[in-house]
């Protein structure tokens, strides 16, 4: 007898995460345009601020749209769990906070946008983390020299 059979890449790429809408049966994951939901009461939104219940609150900490995408990417690598960021910059913070850390060294481009500068000639030097900017047309770097 055969085991169970488990959806594949393709599949999971194209369907983790996300049910068919049950009013409409529509499968297209929608796109949420909003950045405020409704709270049923004190009780509700206090237990969602508190994250001791799953639920958004405000679309740029998390919104339906994105939970589909985190779920879809954990699905396709084999994770528990995964955190979409709105842009590189702000992923920068947690990755370094979290999978570094103190006494970490990053070396970066120096031709890169300030604020990414910023965080990591300022902001992460506050955690212990050291940059060192090389310039990208420096022969001696791009080689691997």
């Amino acid at each position: 007898m055969a085991g169970p059979k488990y959806p594949g890449f393709d599949t999971l790429a194209l369907h983790a995460g996300q049910s068919p809408d049950p009013a409409t049966g529509s499968r297209a994951v929608p796109i949420y345009q909003t950045a405020a939901y409704v709270f049923r009461d004190t009780e509700h939104a206090a237990s969602l601020f508190n994250m001791e219940r799953a639920g958004h609150v405000y679309s740029r900490i998390s919104n339906p749209t994105v939970a589909v995408l985190e779920e879809r990417v954990a699905a396709l690598e084999g994770g528990v769990g995964a955190v979409a960021t709105a842009s590189g910059q702000a992923a920068l913070p947690p990755r370094d906070r979290d999978a570094d850390g103190r006494g970490s060294h990053i070396v970066a481009s120096t031709a890169l946008y300030g604020g990414s500068h910023n965080l990591l000639a300022y902001t992460l030097k506050r955690f212990g983390i050291e940059t060192t900017f090389v310039s990208p047309r420096d022969r001696r770097i791009s080689a691997g020299r």
